[in-house]
């Protein structure tokens, strides 16, 4: 069945003319549903021409769902032929530490789904393997295009009056002066206030059964992994149609 767009108007925030930005919310390795987003994003284009559509992608690309890879198999190629912009959720900040520098932290990734990632990569670790080892595997496993897309994440991005980034901000402190942890993991502080940030913050991370579109926010994580609902948003001039 074909979807019918929905629109919302956030008070006063506004993108620059003739711009559009298309939002995406978590994936967690549901490749499928982000195989369809893409048609979708690619279909809309065609049908209302823009000076400019962008892509934002708001993390969580990996972890809990089948198909990890996949879904960084597409988004590298959006990267590079759409200049699809993607942020850094939580999920990618622990794959990016236990690959760097601490694989004593597989044990808390693998806690929040690592092992689905993982397995995508054809790693299935046993009892006798240690941390040391598998990171070993998955530095081996990882393709040079992979790496390079890791180190193309962004912690947040800004347009026009709109602040996109993976779970929030702390209210009442400046962008600039914003933590990075903050950013990837807040949620009550952030998700409980009501007060106007100076920008509207688009944002994932916490799932939502249905895109929760408010005064100051807006949160398009609808837990595709296990929902099957992978939401993406157009946002031009100051209206936000779900997609």
């Amino acid at each position: 069945m074909p979807r019918t767009p929905s629109s919302q108007r956030p008070s006063k925030a506004a993108l620059p003319p003739e711009t559009r930005i298309y939002a995406i919310g978590d994936i967690h390795g549901r490749a499928d549903l982000l195989q369809e987003v893409i048609h979708r994003i690619d279909e809309d284009i065609a049908r209302r021409p823009i000076a400019f559509a962008g892509e934002v992608y708001v993390g969580d690309y990996i972890d809990r769902g089948a198909d990890s890879k996949g879904v960084i198999d597409l988004l590298a190629i959006r990267l590079v032929q759409n200049h699809a912009i993607c942020l850094r959720g939580n999920h990618e900040a622990l794959m990016e530490e236990f690959l760097l520098d601490n694989p004593a932290s597989l044990d808390g990734w693998r806690q929040l789904g690592g092992l689905a990632t993982l397995a995508s990569y054809g790693i299935m670790p046993t009892r006798e393997q240690t941390a040391d080892q598998v990171q070993d595997a998955l530095r081996a496993a990882l393709p040079t295009t992979h790496q390079l897309f890791l180190r193309c994440l962004r912690n947040n991005v800004r347009c026009g009056d709109f602040l996109f980034v993976h779970a929030g901000i702390r209210p009442g402190v400046a962008l600039d002066a914003q933590d990075a942890n903050d950013l990837m993991w807040i949620r009550d502080e952030f998700l409980n206030s009501s007060s106007d940030h100076g920008l509207y913050v688009v944002h994932g991370h916490t799932p939502v059964p249905h895109a929760d579109i408010r005064d100051n926010r807006a949160n398009i994580d609808t837990g595709a992994w296990r929902s099957g609902v992978l939401t993406c948003i157009a946002i031009e001039g100051t209206e936000i149609m779900v997609l």
